[in-house]
């Protein structure tokens, strides 16, 4: 269970998620429910891998967040779906911008950002711990060297699958949850 304090030792602590710029510096973001001019990334140049204005992805059951930096540049896009049956939260599906995608831009020092799956993770696990679900999520991994990363450096565990063709599913809880949450904890 992770549990955060919105008061911890007499300071405030809150969510403050972030992503690394091609220097390594940090740019604050915003995670906020979506509008509706975040969902034309078919109409930007280079177009997102997703439309994200069709019907699978508005499913009333989702909730769609976009991130955005301070100027207001959208960076990401993620579709969270709260299981309350199985008390946890289920990312659904994530996309960075063009520039940052990481399918898209394989070479890191090439991306104009880093860092926002991991950010986008950790949204999830604060959703989680704001509906009392501890802090566990589910997600998939759309490639294997996504799956690789996710065991390696979050510590997802990877769950069983429905089929042999379906994306490989991982639970993020407990320890490893904390680690990556408490990354984007600020105090005052």
């Amino acid at each position: 269970m992770i549990g955060y304090n919105k008061r911890k030792g007499g300071d405030s602590v809150y969510f403050s998620p972030y992503i690394l710029d091609q220097n390594n510096c940090k740019i604050k973001v915003t995670i906020q429910p979506v509008c509706s001019e975040d969902l034309k990334t078919q109409e930007v140049i280079p177009p997102w891998k997703t439309d994200w204005t069709e019907d699978y992805l508005n499913n009333q059951d989702f909730l769609l967040y976009s991130m955005k930096t301070e100027t207001g540049e959208l960076v990401a896009l993620g579709a969270y779906q709260l299981l309350e049956n199985s008390i946890i939260v289920r990312i659904v599906y994530m996309e960075s911008q063009p520039e940052s995608n990481p399918t898209i831009t394989v070479e890191k020092h090439r991306r104009k950002y880093t860092g926002i799956g991991r950010a986008l993770i950790a949204f999830g696990i604060k959703l989680s711990v704001d509906y009392d679900f501890d802090g566990d999520i589910t997600f998939e991994a759309k490639t294997t060297t996504l799956a690789e990363h996710y065991e390696k450096d979050f510590g997802a565990i990877r769950l069983p699958s429905f089929d042999k063709n379906s994306a490989p599913r991982f639970l993020l809880s407990g320890k490893a949850a904390q680690v990556i949450f408490s990354t984007y904890l600020r105090g005052e």
